[in-house]
């Protein structure tokens, strides 16, 4: 087998039926599976998902575990050599699960791999970033992207200011669509991927703990998928500002954070 698609059902029926529709419909030239996680729902019985496709598993969590305890509940039943996490708010737009198995197959330094999300107007979403540094903060704080070329100045900070046309390799990418090496959960804490966040940030701690093993991460620009997000920007806006303090304080010295924070707050200022 060579993925494991696993997407995580939380009160998102008919969408996680239109992503799972996406993939059978899109995918070929690779072999895969399909688990559905479904993380304690109360809008419809997940068996519902079964007789409405008969060749997915279907994992049935007691309570809500959050994303990343969720995840690695289908990880637990998967036979894939490589892992792909999927939002159920997403739909495969071409055969984006092949282009990042040819690409996580093509590169051994790679842990996991990621491609373009779109919002429904085609827009681009920015899923790859650069982890909180200094050096980054005072690129921006300068204004160097203005003086640079673009795309130069793009590759060095991502987020808003990449293209997302080109191969690339980020510090970290969304869980949104989340491909990696089975095998390296063997050489992870506990053998699994860290739960230390109930919801958002885990894919950054993911790929910070990848890249303390040496493997790096990438952006595979064939790929393409709708991703239509989440309603609650406010709350995911809050959880993301706790979770991120937390990810800080694991990864950086006090020193750090402070500079961190101050530039932030000169960027801020700067913006108003």
């Amino acid at each position: 087998m060579d993925v494991s698609v696993i997407i995580l059902n939380y009160n998102t029926f008919e969408l996680t039926c239109d992503c799972i529709k996406s993939v059978f419909e899109k995918t070929s030239q690779c072999s895969f599976e399909i688990i559905v996680v479904d993380n304690a729902s109360t809008d419809r019985d997940p068996k519902d998902f079964i007789k409405l496709f008969p060749t997915i598993k279907l994992v049935v969590n007691e309570e809500n575990t959050g994303f990343a305890k969720g995840n690695n509940a289908g990880i637990a039943v998967a036979s894939g050599e490589y892992v792909l996490l999927l939002n159920s708010d997403t739909e495969l737009l071409n055969n984006a699960i092949l282009y990042c198995l040819q690409s996580i197959k093509k590169h051994p330094s790679l842990s996991a791999v990621t491609c373009r999300l779109l919002y429904p107007d085609g827009t681009v979403q920015h899923n790859c970033q650069r982890f909180p540094s200094v050096g980054h903060r005072l690129f921006e704080l300068l204004r160097l992207q203005k003086v640079l070329p673009r795309k130069v100045a793009g590759r060095i900070l991502l987020g808003y200011f990449f293209d997302y046309r080109s191969w690339t390799y980020p510090d970290w990418i969304w869980g949104t669509f989340f491909m990696f090496r089975r095998s390296l959960l063997g050489v992870l804490q506990n053998g699994k991927l860290a739960e230390d966040f109930f919801m958002y940030v885990e894919d950054m701690q993911w790929c910070k703990e990848f890249r303390k093993l040496g493997y790096e991460v990438a952006f595979e620009p064939r790929g393409e998928v709708v991703h239509y997000m989440g309603k609650s920007k406010a709350n995911r806006d809050a959880l993301m500002e706790v979770n991120v303090k937390k990810f800080l304080k694991r990864y950086h010295s006090p020193l750090e954070i402070f500079m961190l924070a101050t530039l932030d707050r000169w960027l801020v200022n700067r913006s108003q």
